[in-house]
């Protein structure tokens, strides 16, 4: 390895493979066993992604957080990668399947930290520049709060499936409008900020999605809040979900896409030089 590669432990080759702008889903498949808890999440964050941010953004032994960890894909990818994980997760039932999960597929938990609260007052535990990566997906606003529509009614109420993260009032996806909901975000983002060493990254992974009639590109909203509270943007990925199946959204009267890609946009808080370059 490159002496001067302070950022991962990749070789030169692995590294420009990283860098490609489209990066293919690399699932275990739909019936593999260890994708019963990752499965219980009605939004889950695939694993196999969070492993390859994981590999290029760090190196062994760095500390990482999840502001919004769910059933604890990135805390699995740090066990699994010799990294220390932090994941903060509002509901109690994410909670204990996240540890259930470490146990069963990742051999245990003793480096990782599963931290049950609303991360809003969770974070301002945490020191200044404590963490070398984030990396999260954070909720969907409301959208999981709709009435559901094909996808939703085959792959989880058919299955008898959870299809909303929770009824807690403290959720964010609970907030009714999606203006309040991005500020409250931005707050979760500028602690993020404040606990990130500088020259090091943050990665949101994130999809557009539909309210009732409007198209939302939840991924420039993202951006501006994450820009507004002092990160740079340094560029975007496309995660596409080539295994999904097309449902009949619109037809025979409207176009509506089967969005089956989401985005890693990752940004940088930079040092006080870089900044001012």
């Amino acid at each position: 390895m490159d002496p001067r590669n302070v950022l991962n432990d990749l070789t030169g080759k692995e590294w420009i493979q990283s860098t490609s702008s489209i990066w293919f889903q690399r699932g275990l498949g739909r019936n593999h066993p260890e994708t019963v808890y990752e499965r219980q999440h009605p939004a889950p964050f695939a694993f196999k992604m969070v492993e390859r941010l994981l590999a290029f953004f760090t190196k062994k032994g760095d500390r990482v957080l999840d502001p919004f960890s769910g059933v604890g894909s990135t805390l699995k990818a740090c066990e699994l990668g010799g990294r220390y994980g932090v994941g903060i997760e509002l509901t109690e039932k994410w909670v204990e399947l996240t540890r259930k999960r470490l146990r069963e597929e990742a051999g245990g938990a003793e480096k990782q930290e599963v931290v049950l609260g609303d991360t809003r007052d969770v974070l301002s535990r945490y020191l200044d520049e404590e963490f070398d990566f984030i990396v999260t997906s954070p909720p969907y606003w409301g959208i999981l709060n709709k009435p559901a529509d094909h996808r939703v009614k085959e792959e989880r109420v058919k299955e008898n499936l959870d299809t909303r993260y929770s009824d807690d009032p403290r959720d964010l996806a609970n907030l009714k409008e999606y203006g309040e909901f991005l500020q409250e975000l931005s707050s979760v983002f500028r602690s993020c900020h404040r606990v990130l060493k500088f020259g090091k990254f943050m990665a949101v992974v994130v999809a557009d999605f539909r309210h009732k009639s409007k198209y939302v590109a939840y991924h420039s909203d993202i951006s501006r809040v994450m820009e507004d509270v002092g990160f740079v943007p340094k560029g975007i990925t496309i995660y596409v979900k080539n295994a999904k199946k097309l449902y009949p959204y619109g037809y025979p009267y409207e176009y509506v896409p089967n969005i089956h890609h989401e985005y890693i946009l990752i940004f940088k808080k930079e040092n006080h030089d870089e900044s001012s370059d």
